[in-house]
């Protein structure tokens, strides 16, 4: 491996494109399950199950990932969760019913889910100590535009054409990521051929999925006594699989990753700007919908200078990490987002698209400031060997995060606006009432998240224990 040539942008643009391409397809659909509903003939409970079976199955497929990072050479890896993905991409242009639908989302995810700690584990590998930050902060900036993008542009879309071509732009896209990825990905991995526990597995995958199952349906709708059951069982083999993997000799997660106290606490941080910008990506169009009576295209056009902003913010934000250490950039990102969300949550039906753009362009770039450095700063505080295990852990988790925003605050948002609706409030002002409500929720979260960015070392960047082997053999 010290001989192999390696020319690490390369990599690192084949990883995020492919990784953008992955995350743009969890969030693909979301304007289009209305067509959908009446098109396939199907409940919105049932048409629900394309977006919670997604994030059920990616949230799976990253800790499953962890072991197969150290089974699989980079480029077989690689190959295979591309493959994948582009499997359930062609099958999902041809799907006809939701079964077929659904079937096909199931298995995008699962290239989905294997992308993003392929991604993360290969930059923390190649890149320098001195530009860790940057490279990390690009590969953070391809997962958080994604998603954010999805929507918008499947809005302008779906203004043209049938819902098919959502899928169809795409596959040309994935084969070309296909091809570069062969071209210049090399095989840095380092092996260490886990035995595969297929218990570990079982119980990963009932607890991970039932958690999210019940996360997704914390809003009410689905029913009370199986999604309490199935969260319970969640919970349960959730449980049982951190105590199995404290006893294996080779744990399919190292739970002992969190014996790292920065490491701990970066997670959390991660969590909260994960949950921040996910929730207000889904209830900011349900706002402008109901409360200010915007169409589909509107909404998404409102949001699209944030998503477009965060974005580069993110990227800024990695070479500020880089130069500063974390600390301090975490701190005034969580200011940031926390000041317009107070505004955001003060909103009415009289209030201007203008002034909600702009205060929304700002929140983002508080968040493009502390999630991408919480994320580097984690994953920096570990050893090389726990890598693996510190990916998936953060992956994983960033997609509970997501469920719990996009489920917790739908939920408060949704009883407070029909507890506006039983005082006799008109529909428009009940929704707004709903959204101000889970705004100033969301908003107590981010000022735990500033609290606890209290606790980072000033210099935490450079007292890192894996900043003097992260390069090593690999320049």
């Amino acid at each position: 491996m010290g001989k192999t040539k390696i020319n690490t942008n390369s990599i690192l643009a084949v990883l995020a494109f492919s990784s953008f391409l992955a995350v743009f397809n969890e969030t693909i659909l979301n304007v289009a399950l209305n067509i959908l509903m009446k098109e396939m003939h199907v409940t919105a409970g049932t048409i629900q199950w394309i977006i919670t079976a997604y994030m059920i199955i990616v949230a799976v497929m990253v800790p499953v990932t962890a072991f197969l990072i150290q089974s699989f050479e980079l480029k077989k890896l690689y190959l295979g969760a591309i493959i994948i993905l582009l499997s359930g991409t062609i099958c999902a242009a041809c799907s006809r019913t939701f079964s077929v639908l659904l079937i096909s989302r199931m298995l995008q995810a699962s290239g989905t889910g294997m992308m993003i700690p392929i991604m993360m584990n290969t930059i923390l590998l190649i890149a320098p100590p001195k530009k860790l930050g940057s490279e990390m902060a690009i590969g953070a900036c391809a997962i958080q535009l994604g998603p954010a993008l999805g929507p918008t542009i499947s809005g302008f879309v779906l203004q043209f054409f049938n819902w098919h071509v959502l899928f169809i732009m795409l596959i040309p896209l994935i084969i070309l990521a296909m091809i570069f990825g062969h071209i210049y990905l090399v095989n840095i991995s380092i092996l260490k051929k886990p035995k595969i526990d297929i218990l570990s597995i079982i119980l990963s995958t009932v607890g991970v999925g039932g958690i999210i199952y019940g996360l997704s349906n914390l809003s009410g709708s689905g029913n009370v006594k199986i999604v309490t059951v199935i969260t319970a069982v969640g919970i349960i083999s959730l449980f049982v699989f951190g105590k199995r993997q404290l006893h294996l000799k080779e744990p399919m997660l190292e739970i002992r990753t969190f014996k790292f106290p920065l490491f701990s606490i970066g997670v959390i941080l991660v969590m909260i700007s994960m949950m921040a910008i996910f929730t207000m990506n889904v209830m900011l169009p349900i706002f402008l919908q109901g409360a200010l009576k915007t169409t589909t295209l509107v909404a998404a056009i409102v949001l699209l200078p944030a998503t477009l902003i965060n974005g580069l913010v993110t990227l800024i934000g990695g070479k500020i990490y880089d130069k500063l250490g974390a600390r301090l950039l975490i701190q005034v990102g969580f200011i940031i987002i926390l000041l317009p969300l107070l505004i955001l949550s003060r909103s009415t039906t009289n209030t201007s698209l203008i002034k909600i753009a702009v205060t929304y362009i700002i929140a983002c770039v508080g968040v493009g400031s502390t999630l991408s450095p919480s994320q580097t700063s984690s994953l920096n505080q570990l050893p090389k060997e726990y890598y693996p295990h510190g990916v998936a852990l953060l992956n994983t988790l960033q997609q509970l995060s997501a469920a719990i925003g996009s489920s917790l605050f739908i939920g408060i948002m949704s009883n407070s606006q029909q507890k506006a609706l039983s005082n006799m409030a008109s529909e428009q002002s009940a929704v707004a009432y709903g959204f101000n409500t889970a705004a100033l929720a969301l908003s107590g979260f981010v000022l735990i998240g500033f609290l606890l960015s209290f606790t980072l070392k000033l210099e935490n960047k450079e007292l890192s224990p894996s900043s003097n082997s992260n390069s090593s053999n690999i320049k």
